[in-house]
């Protein structure tokens, strides 16, 4: 299993140089991974929110071997912007971005900017620009990116759709980071996705852990990614990085 850092980009963690800080930390503390929001907006009025393309390409030309993991809500956006963009961080890096397609949990990110906020639009909107995309790699003969769903268990589409692609990173009703799902939760949603997959993908799960005792049963229910879910929750950018600067959860 593999371990990465999950982090916000709203609030104290809205500065794409604070996050290229963690994620160069992180990588030199041996995690495997940094994964990046993405939001326009958020419910906390005067709270900055960065760009998680900036940032991606920031820490992309400032780490050598961590898996850059990019949130797009991809409904949202221009699907050639998001191909381009895409297509040049992953070069950048030298093949190490994931894209971690969602419909996106703010509907106001959807209507003050006048898009249809309706989740049936959206996710119609999410298959069609994820063939767009894919297409849109092949055509410019850019390396093709892995791309990861997320989804909300015990809902089944959005692990349907991840089930076509390479991997998935489920929320759970009921929890949010620092709180871990059920793990009997997690593992019904592994065997769901992987079933329908018909082959071994990705599977990743937030929580927080500083143990490996914590995280072990979590991979014996199948996830391949454990992200280290930091945030204002669990204090400020000092607090991050000193979680950060721990490493993940040795045996």
């Amino acid at each position: 299993m593999e371990y990465a850092v999950g982090l916000p980009t709203v609030g104290a963690f809205g500065d794409a140089r604070a996050l290229t800080h963690l994620a160069v930390a992180a990588e030199e503390r041996g995690w495997d991974g940094v994964q990046l929001w993405d939001h326009l907006l958020y419910d906390e009025p005067g709270w900055p929110v960065a760009s998680s393309t900036v940032a991606a390409a920031t820490i992309a030309a400032r780490t050598r071997r961590i898996r850059i993991i990019l949130t797009v809500v991809l409904p949202r956006r221009q699907v050639q912007d998001v191909a381009q963009d895409t297509a040049a961080i992953n070069a950048l890096s030298g093949g190490r971005l994931t894209l971690l397609a969602i419909i996106g949990s703010m509907d106001r990110e959807y209507a003050d900017f006048g898009l249809d906020p309706d989740l049936r639009a959206r996710g119609r909107a999410l298959d069609d620009r994820l063939d767009q995309l894919t297409a849109l790699w092949e055509r410019w003969g850019a390396d093709r990116a892995p791309i990861w769903c997320g989804g909300r268990w015990p809902r089944r589409k959005g692990l349907q759709r991840a089930a076509r692609f390479d991997g998935a990173m489920p929320g759970f009703e009921g929890h949010w980071p620092p709180k871990a799902p059920p793990v009997d939760d997690v593992a019904a949603a592994v065997e769901f996705v992987r079933s329908r997959a018909g082959r071994p993908i990705d599977v990743a799960v937030e929580g927080a852990a500083d143990t490996h005792a914590q995280v072990a049963p979590y991979a014996a229910a199948g996830i391949t990614w454990w992200v280290e879910a930091l945030g204002w929750w669990r204090g400020g950018l000092a607090d991050a990085d000193a979680r950060v600067g721990q490493g993940p959860p040795q045996p």
